[in-house]
């Protein structure tokens, strides 16, 4: 199959607005002209002077689109698109126009079927029927509500020759938007948001590398629940790319830790950063670990290995660096909020370093248990003043988009220093706080980075050009926030 190319959704809310939309469109090999979203449909207008190929879409209502006319207001919009020479004109199955199909023979012509809900059990039998009208090429775009229904269109993709695009929306679907020559897919749609899971251009062809993928290229993500919000993909891709590497880092939305070794295994993933709540599961199920992760039962990176996974925790190292450089650390007290994977390997650094570690949980019984593992002792949540000098937040309570929460909202903040592991925003309230009240602080950015750092050089035995995946993540972060 030949290189996929990328085709950049446009919309607009006038004709005129979609022309200048569509000209400014840098980066893409075709556009996709969405007349549904425009209040003065002028078909001749929208394709006169285009720089690329385009795709004529008007989707209604009952497809997903915007589109309220009359279904024969619509047939006239995509007729005259036909006539007036489209390169492409998208018509929906169910539609029934089969009589434009026919009168093109199928040239120029993308069938389309849309599923907002799920993914069609029957979606081989949807393929053959759809191919049997002639139809140059065939599009399904379906819902994926976990990462293995990806795998139902890898699987279906591995049967096509004939043009086709293959997309699974929503979160769990962005393999297929990223890697779509994988998935059997001629082009993939890009954009703002346009479709569920859609990514922009820039960032498609910047960060994830698309020129420069192939079917040899390895993949590597991030798997957790929810990730979209995770910038470890900008970070790796980032170093990936400085060091020459032929490998990809995709975001993974799975539904559980199992929905992702069976996605891994059928799309032939090489390795994966571990987050919440996947790290005790990810421990479970590994065959070689290292000692720390033994020790914490947690772990944050695995690669694969010959007969399953191999694991390690670079959480610890990576969350000692920046705390060793802003203070010493043999005898104080550090009081850890949280009981999960993360909670776990913060108490196991902090106790290698000499500290005296307390866990403070909402759940007792999971603060017990964390605390029987990593030898440390349970304190009363919310902590009581006086009781600590290092305050680590080790749960995922006040990252994007929830910035304003807090995991202490009204607890006095009366030790040396607070460090807080989220890192989306750079600075959250917990942080602000803390230094309102004279504590000095450590952003959870400066672990990210050191930890992040460390599973790139586990995976590929090459140590990160400095300051890149730092550069990578502030950037990242930055256009999410628009601190630019």
């Amino acid at each position: 199959m030949a290189t996929a190319q990328i085709c950049a959704t446009v919309t607009g809310r006038t004709t005129a607005e979609l022309r200048t939309r569509r000209d400014a469109v840098v980066g893409a090999d075709l556009v996709e002209l969405r007349l549904d979203t425009v209040r003065d449909p002028d078909v001749a207008a929208a394709l006169a002077d285009r720089k690329c190929a385009a795709i004529v879409t008007c989707r209604p209502v009952w497809e997903g689109g915007h589109f309220i006319g009359t279904e024969e207001e619509r047939k006239r919009i995509l007729s005259d698109a036909i006539r007036l020479g489209a390169d492409y004109v998208d018509i929906e199955w169910h539609a029934g126009f089969d009589d434009l199909i026919a009168a093109s023979r199928g040239r120029q012509i993308v069938l389309s079927l849309h599923d907002f809900e799920r993914v069609p059990s029957d979606l081989t039998q949807q393929l053959k029927t759809m191919r049997a009208t002639g139809a140059e090429v065939v599009k399904l775009a379906v819902t994926a509500s976990r990462l293995s229904d990806c795998v139902t269109l890898l699987e279906l993709g591995r049967t096509v020759s004939e043009p086709t695009v293959l997309i699974a929306m929503g979160e769990s679907g962005i393999p297929t938007r990223v890697l779509p020559a994988r998935f059997g897919s001629c082009w993939a749609y890009a954009g703002d948001g346009v479709a569920p899971g859609q990514i922009a251009v820039e960032r498609l062809s910047r960060e994830f590398r698309f020129r420069n993928t192939s079917a040899r290229t390895a993949v590597y993500g991030v798997v957790g629940r929810p990730v979209s919000h995770s910038v470890s993909p900008a970070m790796h891709n980032a170093a990936f790319s400085a060091a020459g590497e032929d490998s990809v880092y995709l975001p993974l939305a799975a539904a559980d830790f199992a929905d992702f070794l069976t996605f891994a295994e059928a799309l032939g993933v090489e390795g994966a950063s571990v987050t919440a709540p996947f790290k005790v599961e990810a421990f479970e199920t590994v065959t070689e670990l290292d000692v720390v992760s033994r020790r914490v039962r947690s772990v944050n990176t695995l690669r694969r290995v010959d007969g399953g996974w191999a694991g390690c925790t670079t959480d610890v190292a990576g969350f000692l660096k920046p705390l060793e450089r802003a203070m010493p650390l043999k005898g104080k007290r550090a009081t850890v909020l949280g009981s999960g994977g993360a909670a776990r390997a913060v108490a196991e650094a902090l106790g290698s370093a000499g500290v005296r570690v307390s866990i403070a949980a909402r759940r007792a019984d999971q603060a017990r248990e964390t605390a029987s593992i990593t030898d440390a002792t349970v304190a009363q949540f919310p902590p009581l003043a006086g009781t600590w000098d290092i305050l680590v937040n080790a749960t995922p309570v006040g990252t994007y988009p929830d910035i304003e929460a807090t995991p202490l909202p009204s607890s006095p903040f009366t030790g040396e220093l607070v460090y807080d592991l989220v890192y989306n925003p750079i600075d959250t309230r917990f942080l602000r706080e803390a230094r309102a009240a004279g504590c000095r602080t450590v952003a959870g950015l400066d672990m990210l980075v050191a930890q992040a750092e460390l599973q790139f050089e586990w995976w590929t035995h090459l140590k990160p050009i400095d300051g890149v995946m730092r550069q990578a993540a502030l950037d990242a972060l930055h256009e999410t926030h628009d601190l630019r």
